[in-house]
């Protein structure tokens, strides 16, 4: 269910169902590309300026691939090439490179709980498998949904009544918030589930996609001299951050209704906890790394209040960039919001191996810099004769694509002193020429 040693990052339910997934499918033939929110920040951003990357290096053949961009805007396709080019126009890219990749997409207005623009996007679709399509007729759909929550059942019932393949297989992508709490995201999952079978579903978090956190599972198991170390016998603490030195920017509405626990906190930063504290799994298939996920969550203590530190910005915090506005500044944000923009938690694993050792979460927005990194603190020395300070003895995975040892060694000169050193793995000094992918390549990818 994905490409190389990538296949676990799409979460899909297959332990808990008895038939397996897609099997004896089709992968080669006519592909339509749907990103339903094709006029949004998302898509603009992230969406086309992926596919545009995995264009560029092969993976789509303009042969065989068409993107389809569904919006209630009504645009033109030229109007939605024009929006998404300066997105694209980046780095090493070739102005005839994205004039080649823009020609590839078509755009269907229609609204989102209504028959009609669904059935004009099937016929557009078709009329491309049809122009397309190999000597045995196969075709695959896939529907990337760039929308808030709240739209997809429904843009999944006008999916399933209009724009189903009736040659090859279809395939629904939703991205993460999944729901605001448990029983939101159950009824979400029982209202996609009704509508498609198991296979057909791929749940994203694209912070699954990104280089060092794929890292994680080999820095991990493929090291024996982490093996004995990663325990609570040695480590101190475990900090998982993520800043961002910029607030909502335009999305205050929709970052209102979730806040940085649903947006961050619940997501991107428990997975990367699991992949720090799970058990080795029995192999690299996505159930079983699950498996060991879930074993990690149902570990974990309840939160305490006084290990729980919220906040929201305002406009009296100057940066470098300088004066913030404050949050609730923005127009689409209540005067009197208490949505916190800071969160800073502390977790606590009930398990043989942690037992002990908190793992502090902190995300926030609008803050002095930005970082993102996992922060594995070792112990005193036991007996420690050369005073060094605990400080100077971690694991620092960067996800600006590093990692960093620090240690205690000699001062050089005569004096019999201590210093603080690094082992340093920067990706762009160790491995040049070497492009990494952004995580919404490898998803896409994947699915």
């Amino acid at each position: 269910m994905g490409s190389g040693g990538g296949q676990w990052i799409v979460e899909k339910r297959s332990s808990f169902r008895s038939e397996p997934l897609e099997v004896n499918v089709s992968e080669t033939g006519c592909l339509s590309i749907v990103v339903l929110g094709a006029s949004g920040d998302l898509a603009k951003k992230k969406t086309f300026p992926a596919l545009f990357n995995l264009y560029r290096q092969g993976f789509l053949q303009s042969n065989e691939v068409h993107i389809f961009g569904y919006a209630r805007t009504k645009i033109s396709d030229d109007d939605l090439r024009n929006r998404i080019r300066s997105y694209l126009e980046k780095g090493s890219a070739k102005s005839e490179e994205v004039s080649e990749f823009l020609q590839l997409i078509k755009y269907v207005s229609g609204s989102y709980d209504t028959e009609g623009g669904f059935r004009m996007l099937d016929k557009e679709i078709s009329l491309h498998e049809e122009f397309r399509n190999s000597t045995e007729g196969s075709s695959r759909r896939l529907f990337y949904l760039a929308l808030p929550p709240s739209v997809y059942p429904v843009v999944c019932r006008m999916i399933k009544l209009c724009c189903m393949n009736k040659c090859g297989w279809t395939r629904i992508v939703v991205e993460k918030p999944f729901g605001k709490d448990l029983d939101s995201a159950e009824k979400l999952s029982n209202q996609i589930g009704e509508l498609f079978e198991e296979p057909q579903l791929y749940r994203i978090d694209h912070y699954l996609g990104k280089e060092l956190v794929q890292n994680l599972l080999v820095l991990r198991f493929a090291n024996r001299f982490f093996l004995p170390l990663w325990n609570r016998d040695n480590i101190d603490n475990v900090q998982i951050v993520f800043r961002e030195d910029f607030g909502t920017e335009g999305r205050g509405g929709y970052f209102d209704e979730y806040g940085i626990i649903r947006d961050i906190i619940q997501n991107h930063l428990l997975q990367v906890l699991c992949l720090v504290a799970m058990e080795k799994p029995v192999s690299l298939k996505p159930e079983h790394i699950r498996d060991e996920k879930v074993k990690v969550l149902q570990s974990v203590m309840p939160i305490k209040d006084e290990e729980v530190v919220l906040g929201q910005y305002n406009g009296d915090e100057e940066v470098v960039l300088g004066q913030y506005h404050g949050y609730r500044d923005d127009s689409k944000v209540p005067d009197h919001s208490n949505t916190p923009t800071f969160a800073s938690i502390i977790l606590r694993i009930h398990n043989e191996r942690w037992e002990g050792v908190p793992f502090i979460l902190k995300a926030g927005k609008a803050l002095s810099s930005k970082k993102a990194d996992i922060r594995v603190q070792f112990k005193d020395v036991p007996g420690d004769i050369f005073n060094c300070m605990s400080s100077n003895h971690a694991i620092r995975i960067l996800l600006d694509h590093s990692i960093r040892k620090s240690m205690s060694v000699k001062q050089p000169g005569l004096e019999m002193s201590t210093v603080q050193s690094e082992l340093d793995l920067s990706y762009k000094q160790r491995y040049h020429g070497v492009t990494i992918p952004d995580a919404y390549e490898r998803l896409l990818l994947d699915t």
